[in-house]
């Protein structure tokens, strides 16, 4: 475990059925310094369920943050303290995803119609724990989106003691738009999270949604539009669909060096721990179905992706799969790797 952790410059979103303990490995071989967010885990599910399964992950995936789904102050106070003796270095409460599976448990982006029921959980959750709590929602729901709402649920929910706020820079409509639109449709608006900012200084403002690039994502760590800084980025989208967007993020983000320069160097290291994962009975093809896009704009790309998705999933699937799909990628550098 890193005995000191970075700042939230960046991080990659949570994300369901995308940021597993396997795809996480695979970006931590990426970046070094980049927080990394499991996918949602409702409270309920912790409590009835196998921890192994929800909690497990490598060490090598520090700095990593549990984030939960539920309103219950208790029940999620216990999870929060089973995250701190599992060694998270963060728990996030999920405010929101607007799925009609987290509506209908009354979580996620509904909460945000409530914040004294959010500030309560809060409460216990950080009460219950040293290791931070943190919040991740919309900037409004429904008909309730304006800013003097949306500042009025961040500072109840600041006074119970949450001091970081990730804002994904959209409203959600829970009535009338699927959560596919919901990622989409409603317009994204990031000089409300920078106005967020400028009206509570104190707080750590961590930005959210439609990033596509790196580079981009800088521009809201300076002045925006007249407004302050944010202090931090989240990246979603762009790493569920293009893992290898994260290499350059130690170099842009903290002025450190890249661990990596070649994709296929990375895969080369990435076999050890598919091999471990797989002796544990753990899928090959569960572990590189994020992946398929990793060499988008190289000479073979295609055929990465066709050959992957042809043979990943056999039963009697394994390394070589890997090895020969590689093969058919050459590097822009013009050499094989």
């Amino acid at each position: 475990m890193l005995t000191v952790l970075p700042p939230r410059r960046l991080s990659v979103a949570p994300m369901m059925a995308v940021t597993d303990r396997h795809y996480r490995y695979f970006l931590r071989l990426l970046s070094k310094h980049t927080w990394l967010y499991t996918e949602m885990v409702v409270d309920q599910s912790l409590i009835h369920g196998d921890k192994q399964r929800f909690l497990k992950y490598a060490d090598i995936e520090h700095p990593i943050a549990l984030q939960l789904g539920g309103h219950d102050s208790q029940r999620l106070a216990q999870c929060t303290r089973w995250a701190e003796e599992w060694g998270y270095d963060e728990v996030n409460l999920n405010v929101g995803c607007p799925s009609d599976r987290v509506q209908n448990g009354g979580i996620g982006a509904c909460l945000m119609a409530t914040p004294q029921v959010v500030a309560e959980a809060i409460h216990a959750m950080q009460s219950a724990v040293n290791i931070p709590v943190t919040v991740k929602h919309r900037i409004g729901i429904d008909n309730q989106d304006s800013f003097e709402e949306l500042c009025r649920f961040v500072e109840t929910v600041a006074q119970a003691g949450c001091k970081t706020f990730i804002v994904h820079a959209r409203k959600a409509w829970l009535n009338g738009l699927s959560p596919k639109e919901n990622r989409h449709k409603p317009p994204i608006q990031w000089a409300v999270v920078h106005q967020l900012k400028a009206v509570f200084p104190h707080l750590e403002i961590i930005i959210n949604g439609d990033i596509k690039s790196l580079s981009q994502g800088l521009n809201h760590l300076q002045p925006y539009e007249g407004l302050p800084a944010v202090d931090g980025v989240m990246l979603g989208r762009l790493i569920m669909d293009d893992a290898w967007a994260l290499h350059n993020a130690d170099s842009l983000y903290y002025g450190m060096p890249n661990p990596a320069t070649n994709p296929k160097t990375v895969l080369a290291l990435y076999e050890d721990y598919l091999q471990m994962a797989m002796d544990e009975g753990v899928p090959i093809g569960l572990m590189l179905q994020h992946l398929l896009a990793l060499f988008a704009g190289q000479k073979g790309a295609r055929q990465w992706r066709r050959y992957l998705s042809a043979n990943m999933y056999k039963k009697e699937a394994g390394l070589e799969v890997l090895r020969a799909a590689a093969e058919l990628v050459t590097w822009e550098d013009g050499t094989d790797a």
